[in-house]
């Protein structure tokens, strides 16, 4: 009995260091941490020792390029071509273009802006991060970023505007536009009347002198059509009853 409660005694005081030996080594190697690396690196097992948390915010597990987070748009290489809106599933883009009356700028790769972005914003909260509207970009100025934590206390917060002209200077567009297309229209109206007055003169010149036609072009022919001849109509005899011809017979 007593061999037996001394041994139960000794079994758990060794079980009790060879923990305590653990603990005290992890708390040896928890004075450095380990390398935020992704799994793909190759040096990712390696590192058995040290500390795994990482120290959010001022740390944080390196994000690869081909991730899809938060979108950003460079306006100034943004020709506001609404291809973006037009591709996203959600419809989370939304885009108020004005029409310039000339050219008014390039973008850093030479493509010439003529539309103005009175509105652009991106509702990240109906983003479903398919990438679509980055892919169809012509100029690349949309693009996903690395910012992967953008929560916020209200849900309108979500909705991120682009657009940097004041309300002054997008009146003073549509006003330029309205009077661009006002002149035009005039400019029509007179075109119009000035080639009704140039065709009515042609016409009282064309009673006097005739038009010759150019050489070589040979008038259109146009088959003669054959009267169709009309059949006689035959009428149908009197067909003669039994009753007939026998009061005939006795007539005679």
């Amino acid at each position: 009995m007593k061999s037996g409660y001394w041994n139960n005694i000794g079994q758990a005081v060794s079980t009790l260091w060879g923990g305590l030996m653990l603990t005290f080594r992890h708390i040896i190697d928890a004075r450095f941490s380990r390398k935020p690396v992704p799994v793909s690196d190759d040096s990712y097992f390696e590192q058995d020792k040290g500390l795994v948390t990482v120290q959010y915010p001022h740390e944080s597990f390196p994000i690869p390029d081909n991730g899809r987070y938060r979108l950003h748009n460079e306006i100034d290489d943004c020709i506001v071509c609404d291809k973006c809106a037009k591709i996203c599933p959600v419809d989370c883009i939304d885009i108020e273009p004005i029409r310039a009356v000339g050219e008014i700028g390039k973008t850093s790769d030479g493509t010439p802006k003529r539309i103005y972005a009175a509105k652009f914003d991106i509702n990240m909260g109906l983003c479903c991060f398919c990438g679509l509207c980055t892919t169809v970009c012509p100029t690349e100025c949309l693009t996903m970023t690395k910012t992967y934590d953008f929560s916020e206390y209200d849900v309108d917060d979500h909705i991120y505007s682009f657009a940097t002209m004041t309300p002054l200077e997008i009146l003073e567009k549509k006003q330029e536009l309205e009077a661009m297309e006002k002149q035009k229209m005039a400019e029509k109206g007179a075109g119009g009347e000035v080639t009704k007055s140039s065709a009515g003169k042609s016409e009282d010149k064309a009673g006097e002198k005739t038009i010759a036609k150019p050489a070589g072009v040979k008038p259109k022919f146009k088959p003669k059509v054959k009267p169709v001849a009309k059949k006689p109509v035959v009428k149908p005899k009197p067909i003669m009853r039994k009753k007939d011809e026998g009061k005939g017979d006795d007539d005679k």
